[in-house]
């Protein structure tokens, strides 16, 4: 197997530190809202790397955590009146919600920022006992000449990134140099504040995910991921926080999903292009969603239309009619046992496993992988007629799971997953009823908006809440 390590720019083989088992991080959001378009890809990305670990054997241990205390998150619970906590809280939930519609398998742990606080204050202290950081006036600073391979993940020599940023904004007079990041800044008026040997105040993000990586993986992890955007600063951060703290590599290998364009445009608020999962859920599955990231390869930008969601459903729709088939022949197939033909093309049927293989190993390539799929799907409806036997059937059913469940494809049913759609539908209204109760109009809103989102449309009547599609 071999994968690309944004680290050294080229394909290298894959050997993990310890035999059978895989150490892996995953940047994971920062819970102000609903995750977005751009967010689903690293889950469905990286929850596919996952799985093809597993399905090789490996043993993973999988690391995605919450980034619960940012200034988005404040502006938020300024806005609604509330807390910090209430917001993180409510979008945690909801992107969990979303990440099992995605069929995204839970992470081993899923740590939350403010659950890490010692352990900052600890690696903080640390880096600056080693030279590595310093404090001004309540704020401590990372010394980024203090750490002669800054650089190295981004391709971005230090000096040309000083001079850069020099040029771009007035240099901060309490920094050595223009480059240097925050560690801990002071508290401010109304922000939620923790102690610390330089005076109550919060975390900088890229010290967080330095220490959520060493609590749960250890000083060094096989592979560290996310999406391209992440590269600089906060993974080349990373890097130097983790590195000049342990004194060992971070991260082996580093892999980053490309970007989403939005008809071609890149997303963004302001160009109205701006998409949250529920928004398309709202016109198209979450199955199709899953789909459309893994028909394009993980490094590559893709660009996300209504044209090719409906493309990717009617390729989706394709996959799961050969599946209702061969489900249909199992059942009521009169021959039970293999002929000597079907045994001859127990090969080639096995010719379907090595393509699909070839494929995973070379960098996830799930587009191919997908390929080798289809044309299982065609060898399958060629196969199945009344002279089909149950036992060549079920070697075909064994080998279509075999591959899908890899993609995290078709391993929930169309009645269970609607089963599941209603569910939450009334749970979310139930909600949004004690929250009205309790007067708390800012969360009963935000729910109303979540349920229109997914296509739901609420009326609030004598009898209580009613509630239909479209």
């Amino acid at each position: 197997m071999v994968l690309y390590n944004t680290l050294t720019r080229k394909k290298e083989e894959f050997i993990p530190m310890e035999e059978g088992k895989v150490k892996m991080y995953v940047c994971g959001p920062t819970v102000y809202n609903f995750i977005h378009i751009g967010n689903a890809r690293p889950y469905v990305v990286f929850d596919t790397v996952r799985r093809y670990f597993e399905y090789k054997g490996y043993e993973v241990t999988y690391v995605q955590n919450f980034t619960d205390v940012d200034d988005k998150i404040i502006k938020k619970a300024n806005e609604e009146n509330t807390t910090m906590d209430v917001i993180a809280n409510r979008y945690i939930e909801e992107a969990f919600r979303d990440a099992d519609g995605l069929n995204v398998k839970r992470a081993t742990y899923h740590p939350r920022v403010t659950q890490e606080i010692e352990g900052i204050i600890k690696m903080i202290s640390q880096l600056i006992e080693k030279g590595h950081a310093y404090e001004k006036d309540g704020t401590v600073y990372f010394d980024t000449k203090s750490f002669s391979e800054y650089g190295k993940l981004s391709k971005k020599h230090l000096d040309e990134l000083i001079a850069g940023a020099s040029e771009r904004v007035q240099n901060d007079e309490a920094k050595k140099n223009s480059t240097d990041f925050v560690l801990w800044k002071p508290q401010k008026p109304g922000e939620p504040k923790w102690s610390s040997p330089w005076g109550d105040g919060r975390p900088g993000w890229h010290i967080e995910c330095s220490v959520m990586a060493k609590r749960y993986l250890g000083d060094t992890i096989d592979i560290h991921a996310g999406g391209e955007d992440l590269i600089f600063p906060h993974h080349e951060n990373e890097i130097a926080q983790s590195e000049c703290c342990n004194d060992k590599t971070f991260a082996r290998y580093w892999l980053h999903n490309g970007f989403i364009t939005v008809d071609n445009e890149k997303m963004s608020k302001s160009a109205g292009n701006f998409f949250t999962v529920r928004d398309i859920v709202a016109r198209f599955p979450y199955e199709v969603i899953r789909f459309f990231i893994l028909n394009g390869h993980y490094r590559m930008p893709i660009n996300f239309s209504d044209e090719l969601m409906q493309s990717c459903q009617n390729g989706l729709e394709r996959i799961k009619n050969c599946k209702s088939n061969l489900l249909y022949y199992i059942e009521n197939a009169k021959n039970k046992d293999m002929t000597e033909d079907e045994k001859k093309q127990l090969e080639t049927l096995d010719n379907f496993r090595v393509q699909f293989e070839k494929a995973m190993d070379d960098d996830f390539n799930t587009a191919d992988a997908i390929t080798a799929i289809y044309e299982l799907v065609r060898f399958i409806n060629k196969s199945v007629t009344d002279e089909v036997s149950v036992e060549f059937a079920n070697k075909e059913l064994e080998m279509f799971n075999k591959l899908t469940s890899v993609l995290g494809l078709l391993e929930k049913a169309d009645e269970k997953a609607e089963d599941e759609d209603t569910a939450l539908i009334e749970e979310l209204i139930a909600k949004r009823t004690e929250a009205k109760k309790n007067k708390d109009f800012a969360t009963a809103d935000a729910i109303r908006d979540e349920l229109s989102a997914m296509g739901i449309t609420i009326k609030d009547t004598r009898q209580g809440v009613q509630w239909f599609r479209g």
